[in-house]
């Protein structure tokens, strides 16, 4: 008897699998037509080179905002607004794909107008190419197999789409130095995660801060954080240690790290010293 095959992307386990690659080789066809790189193309979208190659591989949900530009941009006479009501309901389905011990999380994150983010390890995950996360979940221990990077991956990427939705929600990131030294994935992975730091931290809807080497003081030196507000509802806090997740919504625990993060912000360099700092590490000043 044939084994099973399990899904391998976020299209393909909510069973619109045909609908995402038939989109994803229908935009790679008419880009190559329109003689556009990935990289000019997303210039025009406002997306990186990274996210046009999910959305052609269909490892990535292209938004309804996307494929109405993308249907202007590459002349595709109504083809690619005519799967808008399909990808709205796989969009729609999406909350129930993530673990069941994370999806309280992420349906909060989904709908929320404000997210903050302390980093002290590695990039966090909004704000991934897809090769940092690839080189993320390949080195995790216990070591995970090819499938199970693949669906993270993909979800992971998925996630990202927050960043774009409308409303803008208002982002901040609170990034120690070392985080941008570390190279994981090598220096060509390396390189493309800062440059990807560069687009997301110019978005008028989120700032990236540095937390340089050279600072003394410190108000947080038990780990990273994330403190979300979803609309109409309190602010609330997750953090994870060790793969033991907590959401924390009680509001004097909420305001001690809000607190925190406030104290933070005003200790690290501004956004624009801090995309001049990721600038000259990529030798671009």
């Amino acid at each position: 008897m044939q084994e099973e095959r399990k899904p391998e992307t976020p299209g393909e386990e909510l069973g619109a699998v045909a609908v995402f690659v038939v989109i994803g080789r229908q935009l790679k066809l008419l880009r190559e037509r329109a003689g556009l790189s990935q990289r000019e193309f997303g210039a025009l979208v406002g997306y990186g080179p990274d996210q046009i190659s999910a959305m052609e591989r269909g490892v990535r949900t292209p938004r309804p905002e996307f494929l109405r530009k993308a249907d202007e941009i590459l002349g595709a006479n109504g083809l690619f607004l005519a799967v808008i009501p399909q990808v709205e309901e796989a969009m729609a389905k999406a909350r129930t794909r993530h673990p069941e011990w994370y999806r309280s999380y992420a349906e909060l994150e989904a709908v929320s107008v404000e997210l903050h983010f302390y980093a002290n390890q590695g990039v966090p995950g909004l704000l991934q190419t897809e090769d940092y996360a690839r080189a993320v979940f390949s080195r995790r221990r216990p070591l995970l197999d090819d499938a199970a990077i693949d669906k993270r991956v993909a979800d992971r990427l998925a996630r990202q789409q927050i960043l774009e939705q409308w409303p803008l929600p208002m982002c901040s990131y609170v990034l120690e130095e070392a985080v941008l030294h570390r190279l994981i994935g090598g220096p060509r992975v390396h390189k493309e995660q800062l440059r990807r730091l560069l687009r997301i931290g110019s978005m008028r809807n989120v700032e990236i801060q540095v937390m340089p080497f050279e600072q003394e003081e410190h108000p947080n030196m038990d780990g990273p954080f994330n403190l979300l507000t979803p609309k109409k509802l309190p602010q609330v806090a997750y953090v994870e240690v060790q793969g033991y997740p907590r959401l924390i919504a009680d509001p004097e625990e909420v305001r001690k790290i809000a607190d925190r993060y406030g104290t933070m912000r005003a200790l690290a360099l501004n956004p624009s010293e801090s995309l001049d700092l990721i600038k000259k590490l990529l030798g671009e000043r």
